[in-house]
């Protein structure tokens, strides 16, 4: 076998944009991010701690499974405006 790795078996992601960043308490701060036009997102949390040690990029790939579905029309909205926003100003390795 040559190493590389199969096409067929590699997942698929999906890019998600950083649209919010909020500090929950003292100790804890919450990111979301979201899919281009705002029809889904990922929550990570991260303590202040780690998170002064952390890069947090702009934008990161993840498997679509991990992508939780958003129902609300303004949040996917408002979260679809803040992606474009996003996307305009920084490439999606850059750190924010």
């Amino acid at each position: 076998m040559s190493g590389e790795a199969d096409p067929e078996t590699m997942a698929e992601t999906e890019r998600l944009w950083l649209v919010e960043r909020d500090y929950g308490d003292e100790s804890l701060v919450e990111l979301v991010y979201a899919t281009p036009d705002g029809s889904g997102r990922l929550v990570k949390h991260f303590s202040v701690q780690l998170l002064r040690a952390k890069e947090i990029t702009a934008a990161i790939d993840v498997d679509p499974e991990k992508v939780e579905p958003i129902e609300d029309e303004p949040t996917r909205e408002r979260y679809a405006s803040e992606v474009e926003r996003v996307r305009e100003s920084h490439d999606p390795d850059e750190t924010i």
